[in-house]
């Protein structure tokens, strides 16, 4: 199988990896809100006709490894994935707008991305196994 995908007058392949985070860095992705935000990445993802190749909420950040077709682009893909995630997740868990500093944003301004080329597989087990470190360097400096 091709590396490749088709579209009707266009061959490609447009793989990007992408982090962003909560408003203030606040570590709230955990729990049931941790699983709506993923749950919502991926119904979004593929409501926009894109391809979620790994996923890894965080307490305090997200890493999407992505494939987007040339016809939409980064900050649309990810306009929507952050303003639509966050509608849901606010009103399904009213306690995170009692902070009166967050006002109705859920997520930071902003992102990191960048293209993925040849070494795909390296970063895909980077987004899958980065929390296992993570927590490994946590324990280590306790």
């Amino acid at each position: 199988m091709s590396r490749f995908r088709k579209l009707s007058q266009t061959v490609w392949h447009c793989q990007y990896h992408i982090v962003f985070c909560p408003k203030y860095r606040f570590r709230v992705l955990k729990g049931s809100i941790k699983k709506e935000v993923e749950d919502c990445i991926k119904t979004f993802t593929s409501a926009q006709k894109c391809e979620l190749i790994e996923l890894n909420v965080q307490v305090d950040h997200v890493h999407l490894l992505v494939m987007i077709p040339p016809k939409v682009s980064v900050s649309t893909y990810m306009g929507t994935v952050k303003g639509r995630t966050a509608i849901r997740v606010l009103n399904k868990f009213r306690k995170l707008k009692q902070r009166p500093f967050w006002g109705n944003h859920l997520w930071a301004r902003g992102y990191c991305v960048d293209t993925v080329g040849l070494d795909t597989e390296m970063i895909r087990k980077y987004v899958k196994y980065q929390e296992e470190k993570e927590k490994d360097s946590e324990k280590t400096i306790h």
